[in-house]
């Protein structure tokens, strides 16, 4: 009877032996199971991946940004430079135009004075008037024509000195107030060409 009693004690410590040993081993295969969830989970986290990629796109956006502004704003200058560029040729163009035939009007200018002081002193005369008449003609052809490339008489007499337009060979006393600083003789006319000074009048001024 006691071997008997002795038996059955064996077998269920065995049973509760093999019980634990079951259990140890589903646990254990709970916590691998758990474990590879785990890592799964967080290795096919979508969360993550798309956060990163947004973070890499708005970088290559900034830097496109960055470029694009760059190049825009090296357009911008040299469109300018270009546009500075093509103003101050156009303008040197014009201006070169306007007085290309300074030196030769301002060569033919004495020819004129000539001509002048002809016409002046054949209308003074009792001479061939035929003679006069050709000389006026000659004098006022010239005139015409030197007025056609824009050459002006630069205004003196009566005129306030201005040392722009006007140069004094000599100061006189004036005779009233109202003649001071005024030019009251012309000694040799002055001219313009298209607005720019070519020779200076001549003039005596009152004081």
């Amino acid at each position: 009877m006691k071997k008997k009693a002795k038996k059955s004690t064996e077998n269920l410590n065995n049973e509760d032996m093999q019980q634990s040993a079951q259990v140890s081993s589903e646990n254990a295969e709970q916590n691998t199971e758990t474990g590879q969830t785990d890592d799964k989970a967080e290795a096919e986290d979508p969360v993550s991946d798309s956060t990163s990629e947004i973070s890499a796109l708005q970088e290559k956006a900034d830097s496109l940004q960055k470029s694009l502004d760059e190049t825009n704003d090296k357009f911008l200058r040299l469109f300018s430079e270009f546009d500075n560029y093509r103003k101050r040729v156009s303008r040197e163009r014009i201006e070169l135009t306007k007085t290309a035939s300074e030196s030769v009007i301002i060569a033919l200018l004495p020819v004129l004075d000539d001509l002048e002081r002809a016409s002046s002193m054949s209308a003074e005369t009792n001479d061939n008037d035929a003679e006069k008449e050709g000389i006026t003609l000659i004098y006022n052809k010239f005139k015409s024509i030197l007025r056609q490339k824009g050459v002006e008489e630069i205004v003196a007499i009566g005129e306030d000195f201005d040392t722009d337009y006007h140069d004094a060979i000599t100061h006189i006393e004036a005779k009233d107030k109202k003649e001071k600083g005024k030019i009251i003789e012309e000694i040799q006319k002055g001219y313009l060409l298209n607005g720019k000074v070519i020779r200076h009048a001549r003039v005596i001024v009152a004081n």
